[in-house]
């Protein structure tokens, strides 16, 4: 009986072992996996990492930023978090309504 007992012990130990083992391994392969859907890309954001289109990319915004007048722009302040934003818009209203 004593024999048996640690046979029996033995084979649970060995199934855990081996059974641990097959089940790590699955586990890791769905990180792995799952790391490689995540790292597919926008293809927009992929541009911008790609070296070779990224050249492109700023000859594109440089020409939006040389269409851009800058003389005629105005700098609007947004409401603080602690000012009610209703309130705030109304007096920029009002302000522009006098300004124009």
């Amino acid at each position: 009986f004593n024999s048996l007992r640690i046979w029996v012990y033995f084979f649970l130990n060995e199934l855990l072992i081996v059974g641990g083992s097959f089940g790590l391994r699955e586990f890791t392969q769905i990180r792995y996996d799952v790391q490689k859907i995540r790292k597919k890309l926008d293809p927009a954001l992929e541009a911008k990492v790609n070296k070779q289109k990224q050249s492109v990319i700023l000859e594109e915004e440089y020409q939006k930023m040389k269409e851009v007048d800058l003389d005629k722009w105005k700098n609007v302040r947004g409401p603080r978090p602690w000012e009610d934003s209703k309130q705030y818009q109304e007096e920029q209203r009002s302000q522009q309504g006098k300004a124009v």
